[in-house]
């Protein structure tokens, strides 16, 4: 069974709520048809409901087991207004709760602090710093994390790792050039991310142009930091560097230019990369030389599960960066 079977089984047996804020979107609503009737998700189609109507017959979706949030309706408007006012971290006042109810994003977020739902997912038609934005100001930072960043699994075809073909990468999407603190918080976030998708545990390599000395600079002290960072802040985790790539993933390699204990040199199953540059050309190295395909990526950093796709997304998409978005949700209930 394959990755994504496997974390397709684990969504459909413990369904989530997803509040989808694009649904007047044809390619959104599809996804929603297609994961209402397979029982992955229960999904929350948040708008106009005769719009909302109105799409979904046109692209042959049944409404019958979604929820429809209705931003006119006034009733439970004053409702969440008045919980959400009572909310801890809630830093507007009631006008501004007011104005942002009315909007479909704000709304499917102040949702989800409330618990009302588990998960928001967005991104057809709302910018990646749309989510993030409106996650960081709702939703909020998970405790010791100081960016949100993202994270992805790459199947790697005729490639033998730690984990098999699979190997775990981040931040190829959000963070442009992390400082120390930041990088040790995508390391730390990655470890969880990972570990909650497919039950690994977390070896993490955190690289650089250098392995353990071989070099010397800023771009290889801030990894250096970084690593000192992450063991303080996260003991429990495997996180270790600086590693060039082949010294984190070839334990041959890593006999010979690691001098020292590791329990990550030569066997991580999970890579950081030291900036978006590095990431942005890792990723698609990996997927035009290797053809590998690269699951995510996903947002991570949040208190709850917020997932931004892309723009050019379909069905099938949608519905993957779903079930991994699910089986997160269902790791950090029981975390």
């Amino acid at each position: 069974m394959s990755l994504m079977d496997t974390m397709r089984a684990r969504a459909i047996a413990n369904p989530q709520r997803v509040a989808f804020p694009e649904a007047n979107d044809p390619i959104m609503m599809k996804a929603i048809g297609a994961l209402t009737e397979a029982g992955i998700a229960q999904c929350y189609a948040v708008g106009n409901p005769d719009e909302l109507t109105q799409v979904a017959a046109e692209n042959n979706v049944s409404l019958k087991n979604v929820i429809i949030v209705d931003l006119s309706d006034d009733v439970p408007l004053e409702q969440l207004t008045k919980r959400y006012l009572a909310h801890p971290h809630c830093m507007f006042k009631e006008k501004g709760v007011r104005r942002r109810l009315a909007k479909p994003l704000e709304r499917a977020l102040i949702m989800q602090a409330l618990d009302d739902v588990d998960i928001t997912f967005a991104g057809i038609t709302y910018s990646t710093g749309d989510v993030i934005l409106g996650g960081q100001t709702i939703i909020g930072l998970a405790d010791g994390i100081d960016t949100i960043s993202s994270m992805g699994i790459f199947d790697i075809p005729n490639w033998e790792g730690s984990e098999g073909n699979l190997l775990g990468f981040g931040d190829s999407a959000v963070c442009q050039n992390p400082n120390s603190e930041q990088l040790a918080s995508i390391a730390i976030s990655c470890c969880d991310t990972l570990h909650a998708l497919t039950g690994w545990e977390p070896r993490c390599a955190l690289l650089s142009y250098s392995t353990d000395g071989s070099g010397d600079g800023e771009l290889v002290e801030k990894v250096v930091n970084a690593r000192n960072i992450a063991n303080e802040r996260r003991p429990d985790l495997a996180i270790d560097g600086e590693f060039q790539l082949d010294s984190a993933i070839s334990l041959r390699t890593a006999g010979r230019k690691v001098k020292r204990e590791s329990k990550v040199a030569g066997k991580a199953n999970l890579i950081v990369w030291p900036d978006l540059n590095v990431g942005n050309v890792g990723v698609k190295l990996v997927q035009q030389f290797a053809h590998a395909n690269a699951y995510g990526p996903m947002l991570q950093g949040f208190k709850k599960i917020v997932c931004d796709c892309s723009r050019s997304a379909d069905v099938d998409e949608i519905v993957g960066n779903v079930i991994m978005s699910c089986v997160r949700a269902q790791a950090l209930k029981k975390a």
